[in-house]
């Protein structure tokens, strides 16, 4: 293995694991993450540690599960007492630097890292913790426009390509030391689902129907009947709504292919490629009316898995396929491996850097996720070898056989045939995680976080590292608001 390589961790946010060139896709235009499966791993069964954006980064960021860190919904914040993978970094002798999105709530807006040249869009200071109640209106707005998310990626896209320069130039004068350690965070394809019309169009033209639909009757699940009463999903949308939420989002990661295209040409001008990790992945999918739900918050396939690419000139093989089950807590520990950082204490995550170089390699195909809200929801799943069940906790499970139903249109969960595999997935779920203590500690943090809000609210609450999103940045043209055009 070569000395401490330098990292570049792309992480986009609510990206699809189909919508890829390299996953199949056949129309959305991702030559640049093509570029890098081809030049490395594309692994296929990763899944994030919670269907929803801060627990999962947050979870991903310290290297361990929701419960152990007792961050599960969009308001709570990450103590700063509890190590990262950043903190781990730096402990190798790196100086990690952030450039954009970590979507990290409270007063630590670096959880060790040493820079942020730009931040995240809102306040530090979190929201309700609730979930979205309108998820219907999204899909309405759709079509045509612009979203103030990816005014801040080419803010994020523009300072990434300038510190690379600035790299460079070091470089040149011979002033560089030490790998460097940098981590891009990008907004997109999250929605809302807007994208400026040239590029819009192109996929509007060709869009098709979500792969699978989900009536809307007795049979379907409880949790699953609320989410979309809760969201307003439980009338069927008008193709056209659908066509255009489709559309906008294949435009929005083709967009977001092409700001990842210019970091990699500044990697590669400046010659900072050849001993450079380059990692992208996401902290959790989009159904994209996939059974006929929207954005994320479910353990399908299109929410709870994320993409994954690992690039590593001459030590990872090229072109290969991983098609072994892990978490995106594997990706950091992997990550901090190759870096010869040390490990987090208490972490789960297990590094496939030997899997990679070796299929044979001993590996358990097993991951843990989990999705609770101050609703009332406590959920949790396990995916081992080709089974996934949810615990639904006072609801029904589910348990789904992914090599045979990969749409997971089939619930097995009353299967006789299952009833071991339901017993034996139900203990393994369930070991060290008790729900009843999960809804307690959730609605005693929410106590504690509402308390924290209302002072940010009253008080001029101080702001780090804060991206400044203007109301002229988005608009509808579906829905006929008018504003500056930027196209």
């Amino acid at each position: 293995m070569p000395d401490q390589p330098n990292l570049l961790y792309l992480h986009s946010d609510q990206h699809s694991p189909f919508v890829m060139g390299c996953a199949g896709d056949p129309l959305v235009q991702t030559p640049n993450l093509d570029r890098l499966a081809s030049r490395g791993v594309l692994c296929n069964n990763v899944y994030c540690p919670s269907p929803v954006c801060v627990p999962s980064r947050m979870s991903m960021l310290a290297g361990r599960l929701p419960s152990d860190v007792e961050v599960w919904t969009n308001n709570q914040i990450l103590d700063a007492g509890i190590p990262t993978i950043a903190n781990a970094m730096g402990a190798a002798g790196y100086d990690p630097v952030l450039i954009g999105r970590m979507h990290s709530n409270g007063p630590d807006q670096l959880h060790g890292y040493v820079d942020r040249p730009v931040g995240d869009h809102g306040s530090n200071w979190g929201g309700s913790g609730l979930a979205p109640g309108n998820l219907r209106a999204a899909v309405e707005a759709a079509g045509p426009g612009q979203g103030a998310y990816q005014v801040h990626d080419e803010d994020v896209t523009a300072a990434t390509v300038s510190f690379l320069d600035h790299l460079g130039v070091r470089k040149r004068a011979g002033l560089m030391d030490k790998p460097f350690s940098l981590s891009v965070g990008f907004m997109l394809p999250h929605h809302p689902y807007l994208a400026r019309r040239p590029i819009y169009e192109q996929y509007r033209e060709n869009i098709s129907m979500p792969r699978v639909r989900e009536a809307f009757d007795d049979d379907l699940h409880p949790f699953l009947k609320w989410w979309r009463e809760h969201g307003r999903l439980d009338e069927t949308l008008p193709d056209e709504w659908i066509l255009r939420g489709r559309a906008a989002y294949w435009a929005l990661v083709d967009e977001m292919d092409q700001m990842i295209g210019k970091i990699l040409t500044a990697l590669e001008a400046n010659d900072l490629a050849e001993n450079t990790l380059i990692v992208y992945s996401s902290d959790h999918g989009d159904h994209a009316g996939d059974h006929d739900l929207w954005m994320k918050r479910t353990f399908y396939e299109e929410s709870a898995r994320v993409p994954t690419l690992l690039s590593w000139p001459g030590v990872l093989p090229e072109g290969q396929t991983c098609d072994r089950v892990m978490s995106a807590l594997d990706l950091g520990a992997t990550m901090l491996d190759a870096m010869g950082a040390p490990s987090i204490p208490h972490s789960p995550g297990r590094s496939a850097l030997g899997l990679f170089k070796d299929p044979s390699t001993d590996w358990e195909d097993v991951t843990f996720s989990e999705y609770c809200l101050y609703e009332g929801i406590t959920q949790r799943m396990i995916r081992q070898d080709e089974w996934k069940l949810i615990y639904h906790h006072q609801q029904p499970l589910q348990l789904f056989n992914l090599r045979e139903d990969p749409l997971e249109e089939s619930d097995r969960a009353s299967d006789p045939d299952c009833r071991q595999t339901v017993s034996d997935l139900t203990a393994r779920v369930l070991d060290g995680w008790d729900p009843d203590h999960v809804a307690r500690r959730v609605q005693e943090r929410r106590a504690e976080m509402d308390l924290v809000v209302r002072w940010s609210e009253n008080v001029d609450a101080p702001e780090q590292f804060n991206w400044q999103r203007l109301p002229e940045m988005s608009w509808s043209e579906t829905l006929g608001e008018s504003g500056p055009r930027h196209e």
